[in-house]
């Protein structure tokens, strides 16, 4: 009889080319080719893997499905969290629509939050599908296509103690990656995976890098390959703190007006190029469409792991239902301008049901992605309720616009 029970296990090393890497392979590659390369390739990536977690549901002895945690870092509101990458879902054909995937999940976000992981992170291919696993959007970075009319205007602009050097990234890596770090302590959203898996590019030493320095500082990189006279500049993420690095590099790419049509790159969502320079042309490519181009989406995984972000002035109870990691009842205090949680009795009688004279802060209540949608800044308290994530009334929804302000996360990591 054949063998036809599910299991999940942790997969590492050699076993991966047999289970998780032929699934992931013909979820997202171009299949089939020639086994023997392809093989080698596949072992070649196993050392800059070797930070992930590898789950994979087997129906009898047969690799069905498979998801990979990769433990990375994440600035939520002032403070570097232990976040967890989700990356590399995939289903034998035969086995679709079954459950694993949701299985495979569960048990991942799971383990990870047990090992300290605070939040979670994913770019989906399908939007619907995750949120049923309490994952909440967020703004999609822009995609910029710039053109050179106008960038003469500030090729010369004055920036003090201002210098720019070219490399081959793999001569500039460290600084570089000094840079991304540098970035990850500053920027709401920002997300870097671990240093063995980033060594990749390293050592595959197929970009250029500008790096734009002020004072000996670096406060501008870009990543770029070019297409040949007069076809475009292919740029990564236009990296920049300040206007220093931003002027910095406009000014490197004004220097190639004459030898490229255009310039892509991509830009933070609440980049706003259209106040760089007069003068200025570019199109906003972004687009949003599933599989390819969804946005990112993210989840709170602990409640009491965002202890000491950066918060407004204000307190709240909040019930969150529905969710078999951060359920319960948290009281959330920003009165010293630093999150606190602690954790209360469930209490009944929904959202409104702590408001009043006398009755303490107002309470709330809402799912998984509610919660994870005002951490992040993404959604007013009024939006979470007309998208069915709470239940909130006034009282509650000021407490809640005042805690967690507007924020615009930049999740920058790709993976």
């Amino acid at each position: 009889m054949t063998d036809t029970s599910s299991t999940i296990r942790r997969v590492t090393g050699e076993d991966l080319l047999a289970t998780a890497y032929p699934l992931q392979d013909y979820a997202f590659g171009a299949t089939p080719v020639a086994a023997a390369p392809q093989a080698d390739g596949w072992r070649r990536s196993l050392a800059y893997r070797e930070d992930n977690v590898t789950l994979v549901s087997f129906t009898g002895a047969e690799a069905s499905a498979t998801a990979v945690g990769i433990p990375m870092r994440q600035h939520v509101r002032g403070r570097t969290l232990p976040m967890l990458g989700v990356s590399g879902v995939a289903t034998h054909p035969a086995a679709r629509r079954q459950g694993h995937v949701a299985r495979l999940l569960t048990r991942l976000h799971g383990e990870m939050r047990d090992s300290g992981h605070v939040v979670s992170t994913l770019y989906p291919y399908r939007m619907s599908f995750y949120e049923r696993a309490g994952y909440v959007g967020f703004p999609k970075p822009r995609s910029i296509r710039l053109f050179p009319d106008g960038l003469h205007r500030i090729r010369h602009a004055e920036v003090p103690g201002g210098e720019l050097s070219l490399h081959r990234i793999g001569a500039a890596f460290d600084d570089y990656h000094r840079f991304i770090e540098q970035l990850l302590g500053e920027r709401h959203g920002f997300s870097v995976p671990p240093r063995r898996s980033v060594t990749e590019l390293r050592d595959s030493d197929s970009h250029w890098v500008i790096l734009a320095r002020q004072d000996d500082e670096v406060v501008g990189a870009l990543l770029y390959r070019t297409n040949g006279f007069g076809h475009e500049l292919q740029g990564s993420r236009f990296l920049s703190r300040g206007l220093a690095g931003r002027v910095l590099l406009l000014q490197w790419l004004g220097l190639h007006a004459e030898q490229y049509s255009a310039f892509t790159f991509e830009l933070p969502p609440d980049g706003r190029p259209d106040l760089w320079y007069t003068d200025i042309r570019y199109t906003d490519e972004t687009k949003i469409a599933s599989p390819l181009h969804s946005a990112p989406m993210g989840r709170v995984l602990s409640v009491e792991g965002l202890a000491g972000i950066s918060v407004g002035s204000s307190r709240v109870r909040v019930e969150v239902v529905d969710d078999p990691f951060v359920a319960g009842t948290w009281l959330l205090d920003g009165t010293t301008s630093e999150l606190e949680v602690s954790s209360e009795p469930t209490r009944s009688g929904g959202a409104g049901s702590g408001s009043g004279a006398g009755s303490g802060p107002p309470t709330a209540t809402l799912t998984s992605h509610g919660l994870a949608a005002l951490v992040y800044g993404v959604l007013d308290p009024a939006e979470v309720a007309l998208q069915g994530y709470g239940k909130i009334d006034t009282e509650a929804a000021q407490a809640l616009r005042t805690l967690f302000p507007p924020a615009t996360p930049y999740l920058f990591a790709s993976f």
